[in-house]
C-alpha cells in the first residue's frame, strides 16, 4: 500500500520552522512532496506577526486550495490561525482543519480525526522527534516560547503569552540527539533569548546554559540569536566571548537609537546603555555583530530618523536588517495617534537600505584576500557553475551567501567545511575559491 502524500509550507521565522519540523516528525508515515496538486494533506504553518506576513499566509492557503485535489485535507496552523482563530474559522471555509500554536505535536491526531484544535498553552518541544528541513548540517534549537517584554509594536505576547522556557537539560538532550544525526551547527533561538530561564527562576539562565553546553563532549558549535537589550548583560557578552562552543556572534535588534523612540517603543534601555552593550560586543575579538531596526513607528520625527540613519552609518555593524513599521491591533503603538504615512515609511526604509548596502559593499571589498572557514551548502541560484557557501561565523538564511567559483579540484561534499580565500566582491557578495579541507 502506497504512503499518503503530504505537502507542507512553512512561513515566517526560524521559530516557525522548528514547529514545522515537529509536525513533520509526527507525520513521518506520509511521503513529503513538493507538488500540492497530488497531496492528500496540505499544511500551511502561518505567520501572524506583521501585515505583509498575514497577507502572505492567507494567499498561500487560498492558492493551495485552488491547486489541491478532491478529497484532500487542507490545514491552517500556527501564529495567524491562533491570533485570528474565530474570524478565520468563520471566513475561510476552504480550510478543513484549523490549529494554532499549541498543537504541533498533536497534528497527526487532528488530521486523523479531521478536527480543529486550539490548546490553551503554546507548544514547546521537549524530546519530540523532528525532521530538520533546508539543511543537512544546521538545525535551530528553540529555547523558549512567548515573551515577557512589552514592545509597543509587537503583538506576539498577545497570542503566545508570557515567557515559557525549556529546562537546560531538555535543550542539552536535543542538541545531543541532533548531533548523533550528523548536525554540527546550531542556532539557539527564542523571542528573547537573553531572558531564557527567568520564568524558571534561573538568575542567569542563558549563561548557565552556555556553561552546560561547553561541558558537552560532542564536536559542534552554536550561535545565539535574538538577544534583547534590557536583558543582555556584560557578563553574558563575556560568557559568549570565552565559550568553547558558542561562536562570537552577537545578534541584538536595537529597533531604534533615539532616546525618544526607544521610550515610545518600550525597549527598556536608553541610547547610551544600548551603545555601551554594542561597543562591548564589538570589542570581542573576531566578533560578528548583527542588528535590526524599525522605521516609521508612530511618533518618529524626521529628527529621530536622521539620528538613526547617522548611527547606522557610523557604527561598525557586520549585518543589518531594516523593517517597515506595521500597525498591529492589540499593540500600544496601534493606539498612538501620531502616525507616519506609508510613503514616508517606505522612503525612510529605502534611505537606510542604501546606507547599509554601501557599508556592506565596503566591508566586502576589505575582505578580499582573507582566508576563512566556510560550509559549502549547495549549488548557487546565481549560476550552475557556482557553489554557495556560508562563513562558519554567519547565521544561515539571514547573513547572505559566499559564491565559490573555483573548487581547486577538491571533491566537494555539501554540508562539509572548507578553508576558502576571498578573491573578489560584487557589491556586498563575496567571491571565493577553496584552498583546503578543514
Amino acid at each position: 500500500m502506497s504512503k499518503k502524500k503530504l505537502h507542507i509550507v512553512s512561513l515566517g521565522c526560524s521559530k516557525n520552522q522548528v514547529d514545522t519540523e515537529v509536525m513533520l516528525g509526527k507525520l513521518g508515515n506520509y511521503e513529503l512532496i513538493d507538488s500540492a496538486n497530488s497531496a492528500d494533506v496540505l499544511i500551511v504553518n502561518t505567520c501572524g506577526f506583521i501585515e505583509s506576513a498575514k497577507a502572505e499566509s492567507i494567499q498561500t492557503v487560498l492558492n493551495l486550495n485552488k491547486e489541491r485535489k478532491s478529497g484532500s485535507t487542507l490545514v491552517m496552523a500556527g501564529c495567524l490561525s491562533e491570533r485570528y482563530k474565530d474570524e478565520l474559522k468563520a471566513e475561510l471555509v476552504e480550510v478543513d482543519i484549523f490549529t494554532g500554536v499549541g498543537d504541533y505535536a498533536q497534528i497527526d491526531k487532528l488530521i486523523t480525526k479531521k478536527q480543529s484544535g486550539f490548546s490553551d498553552s503554546v507548544f514547546l518541544s521537549d524530546g519530540e522527534d523532528r525532521i530538520v528541513i533546508n539543511s543537512n548540517y544546521h538545525a535551530y534549537i528553540k529555547l523558549a516560547e512567548g515573551c515577557n517584554q512589552a514592545c509597543s509594536f509587537c503583538a506576539i505576547p498577545s497570542f503566545k503569552g508570557k515567557l515559557h522556557s525549556r529546562t537546560v537539560i531538555s535543550v542539552i538532550k536535543e542538541i545531543a540527539a541532533l548531533r548523533k544525526k550528523g548536525f554540527y551547527d546550531f542556532s539557539l533561538i527564542a523571542q528573547d533569548s537573553s531572558s531564557f530561564g527567568r520564568d524558571l527562576e534561573l538568575k542567569d539562565g542563558l549563561i548557565s546554559l552556555i556553561h552546560t553546553i561547553d561541558e558537552m563532549s560532542e564536536d559542534f558549535y552554536a550561535r545565539v540569536l535574538y538577544l534583547y537589550p534590557s536583558t543582555t548583560s556584560k557578563k553574558l557578552i563575556q560568557t559568549i566571548a570565552v565559550s568553547k562552543k558558542i561562536l562570537n556572534y552577537y545578534d541584538m535588534p536595537i529597533q531604534h537609537i533615539s532616546d525618544k523612540m526607544l521610550k515610545l517603543m518600550k525597549r527598556g534601555l536608553s541610547k547610551d546603555k544600548t551603545i555601551e552593550l554594542l561597543e562591548n560586543m564589538r570589542a570581542v575579538k573576531d566578533s560578528f555583530l548583527r542588528t535590526a531596526v524599525i522605521v516609521g513607528h508612530p511618533g518618529e520625527s524626521e529628527e529621530d530618523f536622521n539620528e538613526l540613519a547617522k548611527f547606522i552609518e557610523e557604527f561598525d555593524f557586520d549585518m543589518m536588517s531594516v523593517f517597515e513599521y506595521s500597525d498591529e491591533e492589540g499593540t500600544t503603538a496601534h493606539n498612538i495617534s501620531e502616525k507616519v504615512d506609508r510613503k514616508t515609511i517606505r522612503k525612510r526604509a529605502t534611505i537606510l537600505k542604501k546606507i547599509i548596502d554601501k557599508k556592506l559593499a565596503k566591508k566586502a571589498k576589505n575582505k578580499i584576500g582573507e582566508i576563512i572557514s566556510a560550509t559549502i551548502e549547495g549549488e548557487s541560484d546565481e549560476h550552475e557553475f557556482l557553489l554557495r557557501a556560508k562563513a562558519v561565523l554567519w547565521a544561515p538564511d539571514i547573513d547572505g551567501d559566499i559564491l565559490i567559483n573555483d573548487t581547486n579540484d577538491f571533491k566537494i561534499a555539501f554540508g562539509n567545511r572548507y578553508k576558502i580565500q576571498i578573491t573578489d566582491a560584487k557589491k556586498s557578495t563575496l567571491i571565493a575559491k577553496i584552498i583546503d579541507k578543514c
